[in-house]
């Protein structure tokens, strides 16, 4: 128990940490990426607004800072870093004219090649390979400028990758400091369950010396006095009382032996079968048409004497809950790997609200009709500890105007 509440509390805060980095990480390398492109676009649109190149006296001005043209800063050497290349056609995108005179990696053909492609394509700005082009018309020429962007992209995969080696290794170096440290933050939730475990059992323990005194002091007063309706009163709840300790001490006792039980084959077919034979006769005096259908020789690893308990639950559960004539019925069957077991009983009025409460311990949907039935509220959490700590899953389902309750092992 206490190493599953362990990984859970470092599951969930390495979940947190790991959605943090990423939507960090992507925060900045999708900033890093726009703005290299608007970068771009900016130097494109003002080359493409300058019929593809850069305005006259640029050069010349030489000034401190740099002067802006729209948007783009602009220096003296800016027209010599830029590597770009430019086609221009006519309004039925016939090429006459092309400018590869600021770029040495492109020749003439290629260029054409590139400007077919964006002219036919009907884009007016992309990416082609690593070049940032856009499609503009000035004065009834369209003009398609391509602008070398390969340092610029080679910059932000970079960054992209350092980024992401660098949030590894902080995601790492976080689950290091939290899987040792998760045991001191979970500490005091230990301790609470340790010291609720041991106060039941010792309460357990404790309670039966007078229980069994305040029972042997009710038969004396009977066998003195005769039986009454007081001496009856006390017995019941005498009875009632050992029956929770007895609950009680079991789910202690189960949390506890989770981890030190060793489980083996058992025949789950037989144990359904023996233990649903010793309920006819309860289902007999309610008028209840109970039937028993298992398929045969179906085995599972686990406990024969806990298996044993959750079919008696389960059963005792539906005959206290079921509408007088009306129908229980127990099914066993085998679906690929797992073994599915299902009990269900009619009732006139189906419970409302959340199923899965069901498995809480003392919890009622409805109190006066859990005391009519004579139960504890603590049975089906006996159930769940059963189910859970043999790795399976139990689930409650409303359906057919009745409860069923269904076992995955």
């Amino acid at each position: 128990m206490i190493k599953k509440l362990q990984s859970k509390f470092i599951m969930i805060a390495m979940a947190s940490v790991f959605i943090v980095i990423v939507l960090l990480i992507g925060s900045i390398n999708i900033a890093n990426f726009t703005h290299t492109t608007k970068k771009a676009d900016d130097l494109l649109s003002m080359l493409a607004e300058n019929n593809g190149r850069f305005p006259e006296g640029i050069e010349k001005e030489g000034l401190k800072p740099p002067k802006k043209e729209g948007n783009v800063p602009i220096t003296p050497e800016t027209k010599f870093e830029t590597r770009y290349f430019a086609i221009y056609a006519n309004e039925t995108y016939d090429i006459f004219s092309i400018d590869t005179g600021h770029i040495a990696a492109v020749s003439a053909s290629e260029a054409r090649e590139y400007g077919e492609s964006v002219l036919t394509s009907g884009k007016n700005k992309g990416y082609m390979e690593h070049y940032r082009y856009i499609h503009q018309v000035v004065d009834g020429t369209h003009i398609v400028v391509f602008l070398d962007c390969n340092q610029d992209l080679s910059f932000v995969t970079s960054f992209f990758t350092i980024s992401c080696i660098i949030g590894l290794i902080g995601f790492l170096g976080i689950f290091l400091l939290i899987f040792l440290f998760s045991k001191r933050a979970i500490n005091p939730v230990i301790d609470s369950m340790v010291k609720q475990k041991q106060f039941i059992t010792d309460a357990g323990h404790e309670i039966k010396t007078p229980l069994a005194i305040i029972s042997a002091n009710a038969e004396v007063m009977e066998m003195i006095h005769g039986k009454s309706e007081w001496s009856e009163s006390i017995l019941n709840q005498v009875n009632r009382l050992n029956e929770l300790v007895k609950r009680l001490l079991m789910l202690a006792r189960l949390e506890e032996e989770k981890e030190t039980v060793s489980f083996r084959i058992i025949d789950f077919s037989e144990i359904i079968q023996r233990v649903g034979e010793s309920f006819f006769s309860i289902a007999t005096q309610k008028e209840v048409h109970f039937t028993i259908n298992v398929e045969p020789h179906i085995s599972v690893k686990g406990d024969t004497n806990h298996l044993t308990e959750l079919v008696s639950i389960l059963l005792d559960n539906s005959l206290k809950y079921v509408n007088h004539g009306g129908v229980v019925r127990i099914h066993l069957k085998k679906i690929g790997k797992q073994t599915i077991l299902e009990v269900y009983n009619s009732c006139n009025d189906i419970p409302e609200g959340d199923v899965s409460q069901w498995f809480r311990r003392f919890y009622r949907e409805d109190q006066s009709r859990s005391r009519e039935s004579g139960g504890y509220g603590i049975g089906l959490s006996i159930a769940y500890s059963i189910v859970e700590a043999h790795g399976g899953s139990i689930e409650a389902i409303k359906k057919d105007g009745g409860v069923c309750i269904q076992v995955t092992l």
